[in-house]
């Protein structure tokens, strides 16, 4: 079956400002924001309310975390015994991972992980596994 495509617009094609009047007026996102860009850096303007708003991660951050207030990953129990379904080992190795207690583990293995949730603990210890932590 043959695709059917709209005509493309040739309405402005070979004049210099495509209906946007001035040139200027079409310069992209800093050129006409008079050096705002998304409300960051020198000059910011009326939109850095949104940036603070709806997009916090452009905001610049300002010296380091310390290495014990690193934020973890979360993995659960349930995604763990995926893992362990793929391998031939009941050993797992998760470094900067915190284990949650969601789902079960069928069969004891060894997990090494940053930290554990006590329900995660427990429910490894009742499988007759080994929470280790790294």
């Amino acid at each position: 079956m043959v695709v059917r495509r709209e005509k493309r617009n040739r309405k402005y094609y070979g004049s210099r400002r495509w209906g946007v009047g001035n040139i200027k007026n079409a310069r992209g996102k800093q050129g006409s924001r008079g050096l705002a860009g998304r409300g960051l850096g020198t000059g910011s303007k009326h939109n850095f309310t949104y940036v603070t708003a709806y997009e916090p991660e452009l905001i610049r951050k300002v010296g380091f975390t310390p290495w014990n207030q690193r934020k973890l990953k979360s993995i659960s129990l349930r995604e763990v015994e995926r893992l362990l379904s793929r391998k031939d080992e009941r050993v797992i190795e998760l470094g900067e991972y915190k284990v949650l207690s969601n789902g079960t583990l069928s069969a004891k293995a060894t997990i090494k992980a940053a930290r554990f949730s006590k329900a995660a603990e427990e429910k490894i210890k009742s499988a007759g596994g080994e929470a280790v932590k790294i």
